[in-house]
């Protein structure tokens, strides 16, 4: 029996119903069956064979849907569709979680779990070795310490403003926290104006803006050209650096550790710039090798030339060849800013020679120091390199290793070696094409056969299947296909970024996630493309806040993890990362979809199953869903 497809001559559809016996054609013209009723009957399914064979579109929702009945799937004959539109963006007053489900209910957290980063959580990090700040990285709770409730928004929350407003504008009631304004007053990160936080654009080393602290960037190396389009910038504050570099076409992977400068990501986030929580400790960063053209440090305070070089030498690991590293702030420019900074000058002096010598050990090349910015480009390839290794060991070529491997990997005091080439002039891995080019031409990984089972055609293929299917997505929720509505978004299982390039036009990000269980590892492709993704694995929670994302989409995320971890632990996970009244599109198996709106149902969200873009005859199916708004009463704040 088919899936409804919100059309109103098509039936409903019950997941547990199951198709009834009926009468055959033949037998309903034997002798003994030509009376009226039969007649009927033979009519009935007829028309019901005629209406199940029907491949009409879904209805398209309007501003004016009333939410869909989280039971319509389950209710004869109730076709209404969801309401995918936010209606939040004006204090409301409370709106305390329904708890009619007769599936089992998941009851609202605490209050004080409203900012919960389960794997970054502050008491449990103390259990954990303070050296190189090791404390700060990812240390996920036990099964038992699980949380097996819905995280609450906190009272008045709102609907973040549209981007680009979001980037200057922030609700205080969606995250209230005034004390970087205080902290940072004087560096014009943040300012508390009665109901919003407004952010200036200002930094550390940029008080008077990132805009121009970027355009002086700009005077030293070419932003404009399209060849740098992903960065990465370590220790990012609020990420105005990023925000500001979204205009050049410029995307940044913005991360910072949950330490004491409070929210710093979470305001990242509010303001729609693609953020995570991080730090450089003793683990890689879970990003895959020659990711970033860019990579960026403003006082991030990162001991770059301690430990024998380690930090820099992860950061080379994920630069691609020719990338660039720019470095403001401490120890840069020292001979001026010794006495603000309250160091001496024989210690700033021996520390900017630390990171010189360790660049040069790099084999990078110094591009420019001119007042508070240093410019270093890695070199295209390793020739020279080698030959210079003959001459000194330090640091040493790493072993045959795999140098996308970047979920709880160890880093090491060794430099990754990059694919080999046949001459100098060569770029190894592979010339990329500038943006926007470079998103639908082939990735060299895929040219150069170095993703297994991904071939050319595999990759023009994708292409097309996820331009067919984001369009049949807007057909559901006319919402995606508006600017505005949705700013960050999640693809939790992304393979080759095809969901992401099916929505560029828009005014959002994608985080792509590649799961650290997937068959193979095409990270490197998503980047390679000019998008931007992490590892994880969604057995665990996200590096990040509570409301991060305004839509999630699932591509048989459930399929894939089955019988690795609990699908209601996932679930509640995806219920922490979404926004009130968030959008979710899963994708997957029939029987797995019964089973996640089985659950959904228990968080009270709205729901509606939905037919394959390709008709009611596949089983894989769609599930749309809506986060219902509500948020922590009142009268628990304090």
């Amino acid at each position: 029996m088919p899936f409804p497809m919100a059309n109103p001559n098509t039936p409903s559809y019950h997941p547990t119903s199951k198709p009834s016996k009926s009468n055959t054609i033949s037998s309903f013209f034997s002798w003994k069956s030509t009376n009226l009723y039969s007649l009927v009957i033979f009519l009935c399914i007829i028309s019901y064979l005629l209406g199940s064979w029907q491949h009409s579109m879904p209805t398209i929702p309007t501003a004016n849907n009333e939410l869909a009945s989280k039971d319509c799937l389950n209710i004869k004959n109730n076709n209404t569709p969801l309401d995918f539109n936010p209606h939040h963006n004006l204090n409301d007053s409370s709106l305390s979680p329904s708890h009619s489900s007769p599936h089992k209910s998941y009851p609202p957290c605490n209050v004080r779990y409203s900012e919960y980063t389960p794997c970054e959580d502050a008491k449990r990090s103390l259990r954990f070795n303070r050296d190189r700040l090791i404390y700060r990285e990812r240390h996920c709770p036990e099964k038992s310490e699980t949380l097996k409730c819905r995280i609450p928004a906190p009272f008045g929350y709102r609907n973040p403003f549209a981007w680009p407003k979001s980037r200057d504008l922030v609700w205080y009631a969606n995250v209230p926290h005034k004390e970087l304004t205080v902290e940072k007053a004087v560096q014009n990160w943040i300012r508390y104006e009665g109901e919003k936080f407004r952010f200036p654009g200002g930094g550390t080393m940029f008080p008077n803006g990132a805009d121009a602290y970027i355009d002086d960037i700009a005077k030293l190396i070419n932003l404009n050209d399209g060849s740098i389009r992903t960065a990465i910038d370590t220790g990012c504050g609020v990420a105005s650096w990023g925000a500001y570099l979204l205009s050049r076409n410029i995307m940044t992977m913005s991360f910072a550790p949950r330490d004491t400068h409070e929210a710093q990501v979470q305001f990242a986030l509010e303001r729609g710039v693609p953020a995570l929580i991080g730090i450089i400790a003793s683990k890689r960063i879970p990003y895959p090798s020659r990711a970033f053209d860019m990579a960026h440090c403003s006082r991030c305070l990162i001991p770059w030339g301690q430990y024998n070089g380690l930090y820099l030498i992860e950061v080379d690991r994920v630069l691609r060849p020719g990338g660039y590293w720019i470095l403001s702030g401490p120890p840069i420019h020292w001979k001026k800013h010794y006495k603000g900074w309250e160091r001496t000058q024989e210690d700033l002096n021996a520390e900017q020679t630390n990171i010189e010598n360790v660049a040069k050990s790099l084999c990078w090349n110094k591009v420019v120091e001119k007042d508070d910015i240093a410019i270093w480009q890695k070199t295209t390839n390793h020739l020279n390199c080698k030959v210079n290794r003959k001459l000194t060991q330090n640091p040493p070529f790493c072993p045959a290793q795999d140098p996308d491997k970047a979920w709880y990997t160890e880093m090491e005091t060794c430099l990754t070696p990059l694919p080999e080439v046949s001459n100098n002039q060569e770029i190894a891995g592979g010339e990329l094409e500038k943006w926007p080019e470079r998103l639908y031409a082939i990735p060299p990984r895929i040219s150069r056969g170095t993703v297994k089972g991904v071939t050319v055609e595999t990759f023009q293929k994708d292409a097309k299947l996820w331009s067919k299917r984001v369009s049949y997505y807007k057909n559901v929720n006319s919402q995606l296909g508006q600017a505005g509505r949705y700013r960050n978004i999640l693809d939790m299982n992304a393979y080759l970024g095809g969901f992401a390039a099916a929505l560029i036009e828009y005014p959002l990000w994608v985080m792509n996630v590649v799961p650290a269980e997937a068959k193979v590892n095409t990270l490197g492709v998503i980047y390679e493309r000019g998008l931007i993704g992490t590892y994880h694995n969604w057995c665990e929670a996200m590096s990040t806040y509570p409301r991060t994302y305004d839509l999630i989409h699932a591509d048989s995320v459930f399929s894939l993890y089955k019988d690795r971890c609990e699908m209601e632990d996932i679930l509640l996970e995806m219920d922490r990362v979404l926004r009130p009244e968030g959008s979710v599109i899963f994708r997957d198996d029939v029987d797995n979809v019964i089973k996640i709106k089985n659950i959904i149902d228990g968080l009270d969200w709205d729901s509606q199953i939905v037919d394959h873009e390709d008709g009611p005859h596949q089983r894989e199916k769609l599930l749309f869903a809506v986060k219902k708004y509500w948020t922590a009463p009142a009268a628990t704040q304090s």
